[in-house]
């Protein structure tokens, strides 16, 4: 072989000798590195699925334990909306359970204001770390929730705070639109339903069910020597605070009962004059009908006693009862 070849090959021999390095360079650092950026992709995937199991979890277990009924309608809702209808009941139960569980008013509204402000994150994309935000957080993207209802449940609980009895029926009302009520119209967003009748009908279920929560919650209350039911109606039939406090069975207690449960008697009838123009799609956020029912045909055959055992019990054929309305297509 000449030396003009040889001279003309070590360009050659140089290339494939820099190609072969670069390749070898490639090899032993990009490789490895992607490998590498797999595995932590995987594993984040993994983490971030097992963080949203957990989520998923707590707020099925809060709802069971602190909205039974509530969680039983839930498993009945398209699959679609179950699982954000489940975030909304214990975003609700969270808010609920804050006025029993502080001893201080000042703790209870720094504990509402930290779901105000959550609120505002989830909209902006950063819910805090914490189970019920991030479920509510996939709810709001999923089913584009309107802010308005969220922010009026939590302001009308810190209204709610000032721990004092009702002053009329109007009053108690008022206060069971702002929460049962704007809860029922998440409910109808998490199923799509956008329908004037829908909404009228969840005005008047979400004020029955806010009537009867207090009538429920009336023993429990008075245990604790704490009154709310309407002052205009317990002044009516000359009935104290006292008398709750009591757990008094007389005449005059139960006839304040009897006004009580019979506006929310008016109210389930109200909603269903609306039934042949609602939409199917949302009956399954009417279900909570069946429980008003049914405590109030428990009340009405105890005439009214508000403190009789029977009505602490729960009715172990509700999930039954829910079932069939669900496959009747009624509430």
């Amino acid at each position: 072989m000449s030396a003009g070849v040889c001279v003309n090959m070590a360009p050659s021999f140089r290339m494939k000798c820099g190609l072969l390095n670069t390749r070898t360079l490639f090899c032993t650092k990009i490789i490895p590195h992607i490998a590498r950026t797999r595995t932590e992709v995987m594993c984040l995937r993994s983490a971030t699925h097992s963080a949203s199991q957990h989520d998923e979890k707590y707020c099925i277990d809060l709802v069971r334990l602190r909205d039974y009924e509530g969680f039983v309608s839930s498993l009945l809702l398209p699959e679609a909306a179950r699982r954000s209808s489940l975030a909304l009941r214990a975003f609700n139960v969270e808010l609920a359970q804050v006025k029993d569980s502080v001893s201080q008013k000042t703790i209870g509204l720094m504990r509402l204001q930290f779901w105000k402000t959550a609120v505002e994150d989830i909209y902006k994309d950063e819910p805090p770390v914490q189970p019920v935000s991030a479920e509510l957080w996939r709810a709001v993207r999923k089913h584009k929730l309107t802010r308005r209802w969220l922010l009026r449940i939590i302001a009308e609980r810190e209204k709610d705070m000032e721990d004092r009895a009702y002053r009329n029926l109007q009053e108690l009302e008022a206060y069971a639109e702002n929460t049962q009520s704007s809860l029922l119209y998440l409910l109808l967003e998490t199923l799509e339903v956008k329908d004037v009748h829908a909404d009228h009908a969840a005005s008047h279920i979400g004020k029955a069910q806010g009537i009867v929560t207090c009538l429920r919650a009336t023993p429990y209350h008075s245990q604790r020597r704490r009154v709310y039911l309407p002052m205009d109606i317990c002044m009516l039939h000359g009935a104290s605070q006292e008398d709750f406090i009591r757990g008094s069975r007389e005449q005059n207690v139960r006839d304040v009962v009897y006004d009580i449960a019979s506006q929310a008697h008016v109210h389930l009838q109200h909603a269903r004059s609306f039934s042949k123009s609602v939409p199917d799609a949302a009956m399954p956020a009417f279900l909570q009908t069946v429980a008003i029912d049914d405590y109030l045909e428990r009340v009405r055959k105890v005439d009214f006693d508000i403190f009789h055992p029977s009505l602490q019990r729960r009715n172990p054929l509700m999930p039954i009862q829910l079932y069939f309305r669900s496959w009747k297509k009624k509430y």
